[in-house]
This record gives structure tokens, C-alpha cells and sequence, in this order.
């Protein structure tokens, strides 16, 4: 099988619940772009405008929520596609390679990157393995691989879980954006950090999923061949597109707040210009937020071309699932990006504000997790609706009873863990406050 063949298959429109009736409307839109309007209309995608990027409850306009990050990571995805798309439908002329397919497909995978993140970031995520290491009598019932699942709770096993799930919105995405989207396509159980390999850093879905994801491969790929299974190709691009947004664009955030100095913005995006950096026409840009969206846009554009050629030069050993790293470790501009990280780290990430929010977070995603799944358990263990735990199961949307009867503790808790991960943050915080009585809704007469 030659690459434009691979590729061909990679690009599978067909939708993982395909029940063979044709009930969609005919339009202009291509199976991926429906997949892109899909997401955008999801309800799940509407939450990210109220979850936190890195800044929570930004009083700031210009600071970025989860829903703008993930919009200008689409943004980016869509050029990478097109602009790799576009080199690699030459390198295989006359064999159907599409490269606006391309840009749809990895647009529609940016846009969801972050949809499973629960509130306060990735300090979300941290509070929901902490409350599930700190209680291990929940999971004595459970296998090896449902506690991992739980113990190091993962938001992009969470989205996957949220694309493909049966239980609320059915958006019916391809395959091809669905196995782009896992960066990470393997069980709790099979990740391992110190392989030193991308696609084994965290893990991409959760056991309750994992038919899903094994449904989705091709085993006539290379990439789908032997015990563990490779990233899809074009997981490559969603990835950079997501890694470029965050090095430019938080650091761009930490100079319009005064935790960064202009002066270093300058002089590490103009590492990345080079020659295109210009300082006299900088200079005549009065307003800072205009100088730093100028440098913003020419640095982005310069990764973009940087990271559409490393990934056609590595053309071959990504089909054959040889690449196992990000493309921006290959990168020309790498010292200046690790650069950038290392200064986010210390004066952005570890900033006080953001600080005191994630600590309030763990304080408010474990109290909730608490609440829920101690009702739970008092349903459960002592077959009885006492008035509290009826009450607090109440909160749960589409809180599936058959699982009690089933006496099924992990599906339970994911129910709960479902809740949770998709309130926003002041949603998440303005629930705490009203299960522990610190304020009540309604007026008291």
C-alpha cells in the first residue's frame, strides 16, 4: 500500500453510530465540516466559555477562556491541514488528496481538544484524582484499570468520552476527526510517561470507551498494527496547533496583565522573526496590545510554516507510526519556545491569582465530588433513598438508576464525574456555595 493509499483510508468519513439512513440535509458542506458545525452547536462546546485557560474569572477582555483558546487552535489546525494538505496532494498527484479535507478535519479536532477539561483548568483535573486516591475503599470493588481511570482522571479521556458517549447529545463524528482528536490512544494502564513517547504521556479514553476506540481503527494501517496502537497522523498537526496557541498566546496574555515584561516578549519573538522582526516598526505602534498582536500574528505564521514542513519531511515514518513526538521538538525555534515556557512556568502559571483560584478549585471540585458520591454510596450500600441523598441525586441531570440496581461503582461515579467535569467554573462555584449553605437561592421570606 503506497502513502496517498494510507491516506485515503486515514480520511475515513464514516461516522461511528452509522445506522445506514440518510437523514441529513444535502448542502455544501463536506462529512468533516459537518463534524466542525457539530461541535460548535454541542452544549458541551458552550461551556468553554466560562472555563478557565489559564487566568480564572477574567475581569480582562483580551485574557482567553477555554472557548477563545480552542477557536484560535482551530484557526491555526485549519492552516496546517491545508498548508500540509496542499504540499502532500502534489507529492501524490492524481490521487484524490484533499487539502481543504485536511483543514476540516483538524479544524473540527482543535475545536474539541479541550471540551473534556473539568472547571480551573488542568487544577481540575488534579482535584479529581485526589479525591479518588484519598478515598480507595470507593474502588475496592473495581478492576485495576477502572481505578487507574479515576485515580489519574484524564480531561482528554473525558472528551473522548463526551464525543462518542451514548447519553446526551449524539453529534455521530467521523472517524477520522475522532482518531484525530486522541493524542493519546491508549488506557490509564497503558501510559507511561517515561517511554519519552507523545502518544503515551497521559492516556486518551477511559475502559468505559474503550470499544469506542478500538471500533475506530483501520487494521489494514501500520499505525493500527500490533499491541499498541500510534497516534493518527494528522493528531500531529492538532497537537502543534494547540502547543504554538499556548507558548504565543498565554505568554501574550501574562504581557497585557504586567506579569511579563514587554521587553522580553520582544526580544523572544523577534528570536523567532529573525530577519522579519523589524523594531523600527514596532515603534511606531503606540498602543501595547496592537505591538503585541503584530509579533503574535508574524510568530504564529512562522511556526505554522515550520511545523507544515517538519511534518512533510516526516511523511513516511508518521504513516508508519516511526514519529512518536511532538513537532515542535523539532523545531528550528525550539530554544525560544522552551524559553517562553520556562518564563510562563515561573511568573504566568505559578502567578498568585492563579494560584489562589486552582487551590480554591480543589476545595470546590473535591467538596462537590464529596456531596454526589457520598449520596451515591448511601443509595447504594444501604439500599435506601434517605432524604439528603435523594435530594443531592436530584442535582444530577439524566442520572441513570439502573446502575444502583446493577451495583456498578464506576459507571456510577463517571455519572458523577461527568456533572462536574461540565460545569464552568463559576457554575462550579456557585454550586458549592449553594449544597454548603453559604448562599441560597431564592429570596428567604
Amino acid at each position: 500500500m503506497n502513502e496517498a493509499q494510507q491516506w485515503q483510508l486515514l480520511l475515513d468519513s464514516r461516522r461511528l453510530e452509522d445506522t445506514g439512513k440518510v437523514m441529513e440535509l444535502r448542502d455544501s458542506r463536506s462529512d468533516f465540516e459537518r463534524d466542525y458545525d457539530r461541535i460548535v452547536f454541542s452544549t458541551p462546546f458552550r461551556h468553554l466559555q466560562d472555563k478557565t485557560q489559564v487566568f480564572p474569572f477574567p475581569e480582562n477582555d483580551f485574557v482567553h477562556s477555554r472557548l477563545t483558546h480552542s477557536l484560535e487552535v482551530s484557526s491555526v489546525g485549519r492552516s496546517l491541514g491545508r498548508a500540509s494538505g496542499m504540499i502532500l496532494a502534489d507529492r501524490h498527484s492524481g490521487h484524490g488528496i484533499d487539502p481543504f479535507e485536511w483543514g476540516a478535519v483538524v479544524a473540527s479536532a482543535c475545536l474539541a481538544h479541550d471540551i473534556g477539561n473539568p472547571p480551573f483548568g488542568h487544577s481540575g483535573e488534579a482535584a479529581i484524582s485526589e479525591f479518588f486516591i484519598q478515598h480507595p475503599e470507593l474502588m475496592r470493588d473495581m478492576q485495576t484499570a477502572e481505578v487507574a481511570d479515576l485515580c489519574n482522571f484524564e480531561g482528554n479521556a473525558q472528551g473522548f468520552r463526551l464525543l462518542t458517549h451514548s447519553q446526551g447529545e449524539k453529534m455521530k463524528l467521523t472517524r477520522a476527526m475522532l482518531l484525530t482528536f486522541t493524542k493519546y490512544p491508549c488506557t490509564s494502564v497503558e501510559a507511561d510517561r517515561s517511554l519519552g513517547l507523545a502518544s503515551r504521556k497521559k492516556f486518551g479514553y477511559f475502559q468505559s470507551e474503550k470499544e469506542q476506540f478500538e471500533a475506530l481503527v483501520n487494521p489494514e494501517l501500520a499505525i493500527f498494527q500490533g499491541q499498541q496502537y500510534k497516534r493518527h497522523p494528522l493528531t500531529f498537526l492538532m497537537e502543534a496547533a494547540d502547543d504554538i496557541c499556548y507558548h504565543i498566546i498565554d505568554f501574550e496574555d501574562g504581557c497585557r496583565l504586567g506579569l511579563i515584561p514587554e521587553q522580553w516578549l520582544v526580544d523572544l519573538f523577534a528570536g523567532i522573526l529573525g530577519d522579519d522582526f523589524k523594531a523600527e516598526k514596532l515603534r511606531k505602534i503606540d498602543l501595547l496590545h496592537q505591538r503585541i498582536a503584530v509579533l503574535r500574528a508574524m510568530v504564529i505564521n512562522q511556526l505554522i510554516q515550520s511545523t507544515v514542513e517538519i511534518f512533510v519531511d516526516h511523511e513516511q515514518a508518521l504513516l508508519k507510526g516511526e514519529f512518536d513526538q511532538s513537532i515542535l521538538n523539532e523545531s528550528p525555534y525550539r530554544s525560544s519556545l522552551d524559553e517562553i515556557i520556562e518564563l510562563s512556568v515561573k511568573h504566568i502559571y505559578r502567578s498568585r491569582e492563579v494560584v489562589e483560584i486552582e487551590a480554591a478549585g480543589f476545595e470546590i471540585i473535591g467538596g462537590l465530588l464529596e456531596l454526589f458520591i457520598t449520596a451515591i454510596e448511601d443509595r447504594r450500600l444501604n439500599q435506601r433513598e434517605g432524604a439528603k441523598s435523594k435530594a443531592v441525586l436530584r442535582l444530577l441531570p439524566d442520572f441513570n438508576e439502573a446502575l444502583l440496581e446493577d451495583n456498578n461503582p464506576y459507571e456510577l461515579y463517571l455519572q458523577v464525574t461527568d456533572f462536574i467535569s461540565g460545569l464552568s467554573d463559576s457554575k462550579a462555584l456557585s454550586l458549592f456555595r449553594k449544597v454548603k449553605g453559604i448562599s441560597i437561592p431564592g429570596k428567604i421570606r
